[in-house]
């Protein structure tokens, strides 16, 4: 996670009917509600489902989600000394990994949202210390343009090397982060494991990133909402409530994390085009689509871009996306046409 812990609060959907104990039933053939809530990711989890199997032992199938969890915990954690991905930060250069199936599809999708949008990088890990951010952290001291520069020759997907015997990196300095992919990717996971309990009807909840499948009792679709953005500190007020169908959903927003420096006021995600962080333009970008992983980095992506660059992206590729930035009349919004029919 670029260095930056899994629970940090850039995002902002929540469930509108997400509850917090079991709902009884008196009628087995009707289906009843599940809830399961956990730890993982230095976060929480929290699932919600209809079942139709009275039988069903919540505690084993809870068992089995812990389990699939620390797995991919081990994986991809930065926060675990011995985790995968730190064992191929510390690798030389050239020096060839083989890597487990779940880092190879998060290393892989990243690869790809990376090519595509240019503003999600997962090996910016060193940029971000550089700049120094991190856990309860803050920049006070702008990095030098040989700083920047150098760091930048150090750092970039192009420099990654993934192959069928595993993954290497053609500079040392080179360490990965999956701070925009990995709750996603756990997300989908979660729900392949329901789905291959033939459960259909859920929803998968971590670190403020969802997924979705088909419908509650009584066809009633499943609502979320969008914060406000400028809600009062210590208050969470609701922007825009949506039905995103069958699909995973992340939020990502810099008006909670973000800093002044010199007179200017910056977002805590940066640019890896140029090394610098965003400027605080767009303050929340919500995307749906199919893999909660993919919703996840396209969200981050999108942040980074701005704007404009993000209308352009969400238009080019159909995404469904909605955006959110402060202007001098206050906030703007914007529905793409892919995201209007969720409305």
């Amino acid at each position: 996670m670029n260095r930056i812990s899994y629970s940090q609060g850039m995002l902002a959907v929540f469930v509108l009917s997400l509850v917090l104990a079991l709902s009884g039933c008196s009628d087995k053939a009707e289906p009843h509600e599940v809830y399961l809530a956990g730890k993982t990711m230095g976060t929480s989890y929290h699932i919600k489902f209809y079942d139709q199997q009275a039988e069903r032992d919540a505690s084993a199938l809870q068992a089995e989600i812990d389990s699939l969890l620390a797995d991919i915990n081990q994986s991809m954690s930065t926060y675990i000394s011995d985790s995968e991905i730190n064992t191929f930060n510390h690798l030389a250069a050239n020096q060839v990994m083989p890597i487990s199936n779940d880092f190879r599809a998060v290393v892989t999708e990243s690869i790809r949202l990376g090519e595509s949008t240019k503003t999600l990088d997962v090996t910016m890990g060193p940029l971000i210390d550089l700049w120094g951010f991190g856990p309860d952290k803050k920049p006070t001291k702008r990095p030098s343009d040989a700083e920047l520069a150098t760091m930048l020759n150090n750092i970039g997907i192009d420099k990654l090397r993934l192959t069928e015997q595993g993954l290497a990196k053609t500079v040392t300095q080179l360490a990965l982060s999956f701070s925009a992919t990995a709750k996603g990717y756990g997300i989908d996971k979660v729900a392949q494991l329901l789905e291959n309990h033939d459960i259909t009807n859920y929803m998968v909840e971590i670190g403020g990133e969802l997924r979705i499948s088909g419908k509650k009792p009584n066809n009633q679709d499943w609502k979320i909402a969008i914060e406000q953005p400028d809600a009062p500190p210590g208050e969470r007020k609701v922007h825009l409530v949506i039905a995103p169908g069958t699909n995973g959903i992340a939020t990502s927003g810099d008006y909670r994390i973000f800093y002044e420096m010199d007179g200017e006021t910056y977002s805590h995600l940066i640019d890896p085009t140029t090394g610098m962080p965003s400027r605080h333009d767009l303050v929340s970008v919500t995307v749906l689509h199919p893999s909660a992983m993919t919703a996840d980095g396209l969200a981050t992506a999108l942040t980074v871009m701005g704007m404009e660059k993000a209308q352009a992206y969400a238009q080019k590729h159909d995404l469904p996306v909605y955006l959110i930035a402060k202007s001098a009349q206050g906030l703007v919004t914007y529905a793409s046409p892919a995201f209007k029919p969720y409305l």
